[in-house]
């Protein structure tokens, strides 16, 4: 007689929720439906208490196990629900589900290893005047926005397709009982995207091409005012890079009562009064192309900062309202030179422009000078050529007329702009135009650095929304936020 050996079966587990093994990035969860798990073999109900197991994760990592509620379904041992009506799950609350080798089937089969899950529970979230059931009508909620690039002009303007979106949200944040702040993370006020042949104040002053603006946008300012007006939740206004020359009196001219939260010209960063853990800036700081920039003090002889992103802007902004012409230009090619690493630095910064005059082509071509300022400082009509890095025949030495030494400035360009973890050279001319590259600089300028505090940071900047979860021993759970636009 021919024996056979006997295999023992391993227990299988399903969900019906999205499975993350990674504390630092869980899956986000419904919290109205039960979490339901599917086995392959009914399970031995005498196992169950020990066998699965759910733990809210702390802000420091640390897991606390968490009574639940399980229900068999009817007629079938072999699926399980964890009642989420319960209290054991609220709402914006991370957790691990384990299902351990001590849980059993009836036939004694366990599964081979831990089947771990991380997920959070979702709030419900709406901003409708029934509110949030969880927040218990506590105004708690701080809203972030960023990127609204409105402008004076409607044939050229960003913000035309969205206005009317924008003012029903702003109202919905207004009427919402839970919201105690709403924050505009910089770029409010658009003074980059404007063509290249247009003055941008019209002859006036900056003042007057803000309230140009705001009666070009006024269903927006209305709806900004009448929240600030009523007082229930605090606006606070943050610069960005298209309005760093926008200052506390042209805002207030428009949005009078609202926070500004401001450090160096054209910079600042928010962090909320009680959530010294938060806070929110727009990111230009650590953009080699937008950030404050003094360089070009020598010809403007005032304090001008407008850095070489504006100049881009301009041209692009061109680009897009000639239709995206196909190029006409042929640029003079530069040589790298051994001379110096400012030298290496100019050849990269002329690279960049390349490829950028390479995909926003317009009409004007190089030498026109047709870019129409009048605007911190620069009073002359200048050509794309006077931002362009040109090379010496003679001896291969590379110069630039318009931000002449924004290279050798770099170090000393970020302790003026409160940059607390200095961005080499090299990667930041070649990695500006990245979002990820920025993205980075949640974690490198907070997270990681031993002198901050911050354990959520918002930007927005590059109209990316993300968000980025990851941890560390000393500060636990780390959010990074863009708002997009």
């Amino acid at each position: 007689m021919s024996s056979k050996k006997l295999v023992k079966t391993c227990l299988t587990v399903a969900t019906d929720i999205p499975i993350s093994n990674k504390m630092e990035d869980p899956t986000v969860i419904d919290t109205e439906k039960p979490i339901k798990l599917t086995f392959n073999e009914a399970i031995d109900i005498k196992t169950v208490s020990k066998g699965i197991k759910l733990f809210k994760i702390k802000s420091n990592g640390e897991e606390v196990d968490e009574d639940i509620i399980i229900t068999f379904e009817e007629n079938s041992a072999d699926t399980i629900y964890i009642n989420k009506s319960s209290q054991s799950i609220s709402s914006g609350e991370e957790y691990k589900l384990s299902i351990s080798t001590q849980l059993s089937s009836l036939s004694s089969a366990s599964l081979k290893k831990e089947f771990i899950s991380y997920f959070a529970a979702d709030y419900s979230f709406n901003l409708s005047k029934e509110g949030i059931s969880d927040l218990n009508n506590n105004r708690s909620l701080i809203i972030v926005i960023s990127d609204l690039h409105l402008g004076a002009n409607d044939s050229y303007a960003e913000i035309n397709q969205n206005r009317s979106a924008l003012v029903d949200f702003v109202k919905q944040v207004w009427f919402s009982p839970h919201v105690k702040e709403l924050v505009i993370a910089g770029d409010l006020i658009d003074e980059w995207f404007i063509p290249m042949h247009v003055n941008t104040f019209n002859g006036k002053k900056q003042r007057d091409f803000v309230k140009a603006v705001a009666a070009n946008n006024k269903s927006v300012i209305n709806a900004f005012n009448d929240i600030i007006t009523d007082g229930n939740i605090k606006v606070t206004y943050v610069p960005g890079n298209h309005d760093l020359l926008i200052d506390s009196g042209d805002i207030q001219s428009i949005l009078p009562g609202i926070s500004e939260a401001r450090d160096v010209k054209g910079l600042g960063a928010y962090v909320p009064q009680d959530f010294p853990e938060l806070i929110i800036e727009h990111r230009h700081r650590y953009n080699f192309f937008c950030a404050p920039d003094f360089s070009n003090r020598p010809i403007t002889n005032t304090d001008s900062i407008l850095p070489p992103g504006y100049f881009f802007t301009r041209m692009a902004t061109t680009s897009v309202i000639e239709g995206r012409p196909e190029n006409q230009v042929t640029l003079p090619e530069l040589n790298k030179n051994e001379l110096s690493a400012e030298q290496l630095g100019y050849f990269l910064y002329w690279n960049v422009w390349k490829s950028l005059i390479m995909e926003f082509p317009v009409n004007e071509g190089l030498e026109k000078k047709v870019l129409n300022t009048d605007i911190d400082g620069l009073n002359d009509f200048y050509a794309i050529n006077d931002f362009l890095p040109y090379q010496n025949p003679e001896n291969g030495y590379i110069d630039v007329y318009l931000h002449k030494g924004i290279i050798e400035s770099w170090d000393e360009r970020q302790d003026n702009n409160l940059v607390p973890i200095k961005i080499p050279l090299e990667e930041a001319i070649l990695k500006a135009a990245l979002s990820s590259h920025l993205d980075d600089q949640s974690r490198i300028q907070f997270f990681e650095n031993p002198e901050s505090d911050k354990r959520i940071v918002i930007f927005g900047h590059s109209h990316e929304a993300r968000v980025i979860i990851t941890s560390s021993e000393k500060k636990g759970k780390q959010i990074y936020v863009n708002s997009g636009t």
